[in-house]
């Protein structure tokens, strides 16, 4: 007799973890920066109406393949796809895409935890800027510090999810949320209310559209619908096995809107922690990837009571760190118990030290392995980690959703509107079929050959073609699973 399957005790259960897993590091740290660099407000508005048009819909073909199915993403397809078709290859890039993110995202997660400890000890106070530079570049070449961090990490968000969906991660993300956004309300407060900071609230209130026009306004644009593409976790089913612990009470339109609209919140949020404290200090608030590790700790060592506000900062970042660990665990444990029958006990244990072992190439790109450059130079393993899961897994496997949601050769539209509609609350317009089943997925394209440009473009023309080439022979596979069938059928 098959094992009935955990749920969520409670809707606002659902509704925080899935929210936590989310809401991670982009939108504290990739968010604030990227509004410094391309005009502020003006970027914020694009980046609303790309999280509508785009964001939205994909996590909603996400809630209701994992609903449906009542699996994780390793066998979502099996469940719900025709007979004779491939779309059940297509469950490797959950698969591979949940583990190589957890690969660097735990080194990352492990230096949030470090930097909070440093703060709480009052590493920072009175540091200059090249002593809080040396001291980033000092943590970065410890290899021994940062895997203990890291696997500090790996223990935390394992122990929560060895208890289960109700008295591990519903019950810890309830907590761990609530003092997220109470700490972030918090620091946000403290910041609006610093003597010059309301120039820091114009810059990110008030949209400059001119700012927007010497960026130019191409950029801006891609920038903002690549953000709201890559913020809420879409594509590698780390959404999808919440679904799958959902009852059906509610929609599932309205569930998406909720989620969104508290990941959006807690981006907004960090804006106001942030901008208006470099426009107090006079710091600038496009600092890029330094801003948290090196702008911020500076920052707060110039601020009165700078040890506690860096602190509670860095508790805020860690807890959204971790909350984004525990999520995507939870998809790591749930693919080996939906694949062999493994119980939640033996897969818990059996994916840790898998973990552990996979995020040391990270760690140990920044020293032992540092003279490993495989994007050019300047880059780790990290940078390699990241571009496969952000550049590659996470638009390829929403264009797998996507298309499994609407493609009459998949689960199709009928199946995918009946679980999204069913419960309470609000429904997905039928209205945008069309643009579910061809602009969307073409959309979605664009962010990912883009993403191939930029990365490519600046070294040579030679490499430039190879690797669009590559790109474009993934999504050929992409297509191939997705509209083929098998001969036999």
């Amino acid at each position: 007799m098959e094992k009935k399957r955990e749920s969520f005790g409670s809707r606002l259960g659902f509704i925080l973890v899935s929210a936590g897993c989310a809401i991670g590091i982009g939108n504290v740290w990739k968010f604030p920066y990227l509004c410094g660099q391309y005009g502020g407000a003006a970027f914020i508005l694009i980046y609303l109406v790309f999280l509508v048009i785009m964001g939205i819909p994909v996590m909603v073909t996400e809630f209701a393949i994992g609903r449906a199915a009542k699996k994780s993403a390793a066998t979502a397809f099996e469940a719900l796809e025709p007979k004779g078709t491939r779309w059940h290859n297509l469950k490797w890039i959950s698969i591979i895409g949940c583990y190589m993110l957890m690969m660097y995202y735990t080194t990352v997660a492990g230096w949030m935890l470090s930097y909070c400890f440093r703060h709480i000890k009052g590493d920072f106070v009175g540091s200059s800027s090249d002593e809080i530079i040396a001291e980033f570049h000092s943590m970065l070449g410890n290899a021994g510090d940062m895997s203990f961090w890291t696997i500090l990490v790996c223990f935390l968000g394992f122990f929560v999810c060895f208890f289960g969906i109700q008295n591990g991660i519903e019950r810890v993300s309830k907590y761990m949320m609530t003092a997220l956004l109470a700490l972030m309300i918090v620091l946000a407060v403290h910041s609006v209310f610093l003597k010059g900071a309301g120039a820091g609230i114009r810059f990110y209130l008030v949209p400059n559209f001119a700012d927007m026009q010497e960026k130019g306004i191409g950029n801006v644009i891609f920038a903002a619908m690549s953000q709201a593409f890559f913020t809420l976790s879409i594509g590698i089913g780390a959404m999808l096995i919440f679904g799958s612990y959902l009852n059906e009470d509610r929609s599932l339109t309205g569930e998406a809107v909720t989620v969104t609209a508290l990941d959006t919140f807690v981006a907004l949020m960090a804006g106001f922690i942030i901008i208006p404290a470099c426009f107090a200090y006079g710091i600038e608030p496009d600092a890029g990837p330094s801003l948290i590790f090196i702008t911020i700790p500076n920052l707060f060592s110039q601020m009165p009571g700078g040890r506690i506000w860096g602190a509670l900062f860095f508790v805020f970042l860690s807890f959204a760190a971790l909350s984004t660990v525990i999520a995507v665990f939870e998809n790591i444990i749930a693919f080996d118990m939906d694949l062999f029958g493994w119980t939640r006990e033996k897969s818990t244990l059996v994916s840790a030290v898998i973990i552990i072992l996979l995020s040391l190439p990270c760690v140990f790109g920044y020293n032992i392995w540092s003279s490993f450059q495989p994007l050019g130079e300047g880059s780790a393993v990290l940078d390699l980690e990241d571009f496969i899961v952000s550049n590659n897994l996470l638009p390829l496997g929403s264009i797998a959703f996507v298309l499994f949601c609407t493609a009459k050769n998949g689960w199709g539209w009928d199946g995918f509107i009946k679980e999204a509609d069913t419960g309470k609350g609000m429904v997905f317009p039928r209205s945008i079929r069309g643009y579910m089943e061809y602009v969307l997925p073409l959309i979605i394209s664009v962010i990912y050959l883009k993403g191939y440009w930029d990365k490519f473009a600046p070294m040579g023309r030679g490499k430039l073609i190879f690797w669009m080439i590559f790109a474009l022979v993934l999504l050929g596979f992409i297509s191939f699973c997705a509209f083929s069938r098998k001969k036999d059928t």
